[in-house]
């Protein structure tokens, strides 16, 4: 943990040109301001650094866009990328006037969040551990202006890159479509690339426990990371993306973290596993169904009956419901299930009762972490506090269920529009102890709304395909 006092020595230390001030906003993104090293001491750590509030989608009108970043001194590191000795630090975004908590920074809201966990009495800790899985391609191309649109990936790793003659050195060693699970290399051409992320992560501060290829053929790829609390943990996340874009962007590649960028291969999802502890303990083991105990249980169900909304934050864009699709072996059905992965709520093996967890498997890594840890604990309490059992579990394959049985299991919404009904109409639970604002949530509905609607103004090529010769 680094005070201001320990970072103005850091920046001594290390002869730090510049200090980035960042923050993330509403949609996930990350926005920096520089400031030079020297001017930096301990009254501009606690003074923070102003900003135009008003130029962030989704904040402030122009009559009134005065923010300031308060910089978190604990999260100081090194940015490894920058020519010039660079040092980041994440920020909270506060009025002005009472330096409090922004309502619609989502770093703020997470910390309301915590802090709603121990005003609550059902807990003093939340622990979050994220899933991200991502794509590296060659290059992206796309166009969608009056003239016409288009995408084009190019993959060397991509097995339909077979008939492709790349500088004459097509190798033909490469996973097929959906066969590119753990390979080794040279099938796997990505390994050296992770080995480099997972370095820099470590780097930074971030613990990395394992990587691998993921099951999309090509360049799908997976960093895992170890669980933390629910700020911190979110602030990983976002040096997960910044370093995987980066070393991508170093390599001359380019990563993406959408859901489903490759047609008739998997998506990628990000799986959150989630428990929340007390005076130490792991509330979430017991002796009930695969050791988890009432308190786990209330807590699945919580997640259950909001998970329409949840998906409005959890999988907050419109290529968020190309990979929720039902029967592509995608977690649409609502059920939970001990070690079944077509269950949307899956309790993981552990050797140890401190390690029992749930894990939502329907988030998909385009959300805000901030937003989407702190909506599933809410839901999660919700089930807690109002005793919302999940019923029973679900052992079967959901994937190949009789009709009958398919048609009794809920599922996941099947639009953003569907999910931002359920959000506008099933958010009180959010909104208790001022986590969620009804402002905030009014603001990041209209961000949503307007991209519904530019893609349903948007002509597709697919219907030149199903409607251009009738």
């Amino acid at each position: 943990m680094s005070t201001p006092e320990e970072v103005v020595k850091l920046i001594a230390e290390r002869e730090v040109a510049f200090v980035d001030f960042r923050f993330t906003d509403t949609l996930g993104r990350e926005h920096h301001m520089s400031v030079p090293g020297h001017t930096v001491d301990e009254e501009k750590l606690e003074a923070g650094q102003a900003f135009d509030g008003s130029s962030i989608a989704g904040w402030k009108g122009i009559e009134a866009s005065d923010m300031v970043l308060i910089p978190d001194s604990s999260t100081a590191h090194m940015d490894p990328f920058r020519e010039e000795a660079t040092l980041i630090l994440t920020c909270d975004v506060v009025e002005p006037s009472d330096l409090k908590g922004y309502d619609r920074d989502p770093r703020s809201l997470a910390k309301r969040a915590e802090a709603y966990l121990k005003s609550s009495g059902l807990g003093d800790t939340a622990y979050f551990g994220p899933e991200p899985e991502f794509f590296v391609f060659d290059s992206i191309t796309w166009n969608d202006d009056p003239s016409g649109c288009f995408v084009k990936i190019s993959s060397e790793e991509d097995s339909l890159s077979s008939g492709i003659d790349i500088e004459g050195r097509y190798l033909g060693l490469r996973p097929s479509v959906k066969g590119g699970y753990v390979p080794v290399p040279p099938v796997d051409s990505f390994q050296d690339m992770r080995s480099e992320m997972c370095l820099l992560l470590e780097q930074q501060g971030v613990p990395v426990e394992v990587h691998h290829h993921e099951v999309a053929g090509p360049g799908q790829l997976e960093i895992g990371t170890r669980f933390s609390t629910l700020v911190q943990r979110a602030d990983w996340n976002q040096i997960m993306k910044y370093t995987i874009h980066n070393v991508a962007h170093v390599y001359g590649k380019t990563a993406t973290f959408m859901p489903k960028p490759v047609v008739g291969d998997n998506g990628s999802g990000m799986h959150v596993h989630q428990s929340i502890w007390k005076d130490g303990q792991n509330l979430f083991a017991g002796n009930g169904y695969a050791g988890l105990s009432e308190f786990a249980l209330y807590y699945i169900g919580g997640i259950i009956k909001h998970a329409r909304a949840l998906n409005a934050i959890t999988n907050p864009g419109t290529n968020s419901y190309k990979r929720l699709v039902p029967h592509y072996e995608a977690p649409v059905k609502l059920a939970y299930s001990a070690r079944n992965r077509s269950a949307s709520i899956r309790i993981p093996y552990v050797g140890s009762p401190k390690a029992r967890r749930v894990e939502a498997r329907f988030p998909d890594p385009l959300a805000n972490p901030y937003l989407a840890f702190s909506a599933l604990m809410m839901a999660g309490l919700d089930g807690v506090q109002n005793k919302i059992h999940p019923g029973d579990p679900a052992d079967k394959n959901l994937y190949d269920l009789p009709p009958e049985e398919d048609a009794k299991i809920p599922t996941v919404c099947a639009s953003l529009e569907e999910a931002v009904i359920a959000l506008d109409n099933d958010r009180e639970f959010l909104t208790r102890g001022g986590v969620f604002s009804n402002d905030m949530l009014d603001a990041y509905i209209e961000l949503k709304m307007a991209e519904i609607t530019r893609l349903r103004m948007t002509t597709h090529p697919v219907e030149f395909d199903m409607y251009y010769s009738l």
